[in-house]
Order: C-alpha cells, then structure tokens, then sequence
C-alpha cells in the first residue's frame, strides 16, 4: 500500500514536472512576441524621428524660421534631419514637388489649389508668414522712370509678376479694391525675383509686384510704391505645404517639423536687437546687402493655418481666370492637425 502510493506520487510529480516545462515553453513563446511587438513599435518611431525631409525654398524672408530651426539645432534636437534645396522661383519649386524629389515646401494656397485640382497631392500645415496692417509681404511698384505714381495710372500697363503664385492673385485684389476692372489689368511672367527687379530698375518694366524685403530695395533704388498688401492683410500670406505620401507616411516628422518652426517663430520674434539673425539673412540672402544695417525684422506669424474664407476667395479667383475648373475640397487641402 505504502509502496503503491509512493509510485502513485512519483507519477504525480512527473506529470507536474511536464506541465510545468509545457507552461515554460508556453512563457518563453509568449515572451518571445511581446520583445518583436516592442521592437516594430521602437522601428516605427525611430524611421519617423530619423526621417530626412528635403525642403524647397525660393529666396524670400519668409523662409527666415526654417532656416533659423536648422541653424539652433531645432530639427536635430527633435530627431530630425532637414535638407533645404534653394531655387530661384516659384515654378521651379513646383516641379521638384511635382516629381517627388522635394517633401516640402514653402509655397501659397494657390500652388497648393493648382497641385489639387485632379487629386489630393499637397496639404499645408502652417502659415510661414502673413502680412500684417503695417507690415506688407508684398508692393506694386512703379519705375522711377515710368510717370506713374497712383492706381488708376496702371490701367492696361504690364506689370510683372510670377505667374500662378499668390502674387498674381494679390495684384488682382488690391487694384480690384483701386477701382480697376479685371480687363484693365495687365501682367507678364518673370518668375525670377532678380530678374523682375532689374527690368523694373532698368525701365523696360513699367511697375513689378515683389515681396519684401526687395520691394524696400527697389524703392531705395528709385522704384514708387504703388500700394501694398497692408490695406488688405488677410489677403497676403505664405504656407508650409507637404507632400500627403509624405504626410501619411512620416505624421511624427511632420509634427516636429512644425514644433520645430513654431519654437524658432518665437525666437525671432522676442529677439528685439536681431543681430543674431543677421549672418542668416546676409549668408542666405534674405535681405539684400544695402539694407541689412537698417532692415527691421518683421514679426511672424505663430501657429496657425489658413481659414476656409481665405482659401475659397483664392479658389474664386483661380476659377475667374480659367486656371482652376472644379471645386476642390479646403479640409482635404489643409491639415491643422501637426500644429502644436
């Protein structure tokens, strides 16, 4: 009895013994899953902190907080890697987005109507810079050799503009606002700002629309201010815009991105000597030479996107000019979920 029970124990123990490996196993595969779920996830964050975004920048200020996050290290101190890739206008900045060579850029809600006319290409996630009742982003310019001094003065002149941007679209409101009609407003392409400057300095264009800090250059050069965009500062505005692949595909680089540019927004904007700014403005050419002992700094726009009113008079106008046929969508086209 006593030898029948100890063997009855000792298959007891055995079978313990087994479901006890079993249970091991069964741990150790557990455990095996739960380190791969927490790898995936860390993979995940760390191709969206390590992405690389290449930028594309046309020579205006208003690219000063970008340039600015990248010289204080606010992209690297968020895990991200920013490329700028300069052009020389606005239709040269399309392509390299067109094409997928470029993530971002610093455009205008009308480029960004233009990418969206078939299908959602592009979303913008911020303002990069407005203008203000006593700050203009943009001038209407007359040459000094031209006689022209007010408005009404360039009916059925040829005025230069870079075609397809905010700048055709700003002209057309503020000389509308002046009493012109649409068909007495006249404009010719010169995408290239350089360029637009010397045919108005030369004469061989009667007035030219430029941004500032150009149009302070011209002026100082002899050009006459026409009128600005401060009569009607809701009007004129830049944006940040991404690619949506790109969007979709790295949301936590987009969102440091913008946190990014919001922290060196406000660094410019309490900075009140801002001659820390100036090797940036000089080295980029922000600022023409001759004004960058004098040029005050404007303040920029903190976090912040377009309103649907802003985006569906853009989107009126474009269909006015036949370069835009069908509706397109203002919360397809603007996205201000990244905004801190």
């Amino acid at each position: 009895m006593g030898q029948f029970y100890s063997g009855e124990i000792n298959v007891i123990n055995k079978l313990l013994v087994r479901f006890a490996l079993i249970w091991v196993l069964f741990s150790i595969m557990i455990a095996g899953c739960q380190p791969n779920s927490i790898q995936s996830t860390t993979k995940v964050e760390t191709i969206a902190t390590e992405t690389t975004l290449k930028i594309v920048v046309i020579p205006v200020l208003d690219a000063l907080p970008m340039y600015v996050a990248q010289k204080e290290g606010l992209f690297k101190s968020r895990g991200l890697n920013v490329e700028f890739i300069p052009v020389a206008s606005g239709a040269e900045r399309d392509q390299l987005i067109a094409s997928g060579q470029a993530d971002g850029m610093l455009n205008e809600l009308l480029s960004t109507i233009l990418f969206n006319k078939e299908r959602i290409q592009v979303q913008v996630v911020r303002y990069a810079r407005a203008a203000t009742s006593d700050s203009p982003l943009f001038k209407i310019l007359a040459s000094a050799k031209s006689g022209i001094t007010k408005p009404e003065q360039l009916k059925d002149v040829e005025i230069g503009i870079s075609e397809g941007t905010i700048i055709a679209y700003i002209t057309d409101r503020l000389l509308q606002k002046s009493g012109l009609k649409p068909s007495e407003i006249k404009t010719i392409g010169v995408p290239k700002i350089p360029e637009r400057l010397s045919l108005l300095n030369s004469g061989q264009l009667k007035a030219a629309v430029l941004p500032d800090p150009t149009s302070s250059l011209a002026i100082q050069q002899g050009a006459v201010a026409i009128m600005d965009d401060t009569l009607s500062p809701e009007l004129s505005f830049s944006t940040l815009s991404f690619r949506k692949q790109v969007i979709d595909e790295h949301p936590t680089a987009i969102k440091a991105f913008v946190a990014a540019i919001e922290e060196a927004t406000r660094m410019i904007n309490e900075d009140m000597t801002q001659i820390k700014w100036i090797p940036v403005l000089s080295d980029l050419k922000l600022v023409p030479a001759p004004l960058l002992k004098t040029y005050k700094i404007p303040k920029f726009v903190t976090a912040g996107v377009p309103s649907q009113t802003q985006f569906l008079d853009v989107l009126d106008w474009g269909k006015g000019k036949g370069i835009i046929k069908t509706d397109i969508s203002y919360q397809d086209s603007v996205n201000p979920s990244f905004l801190p």
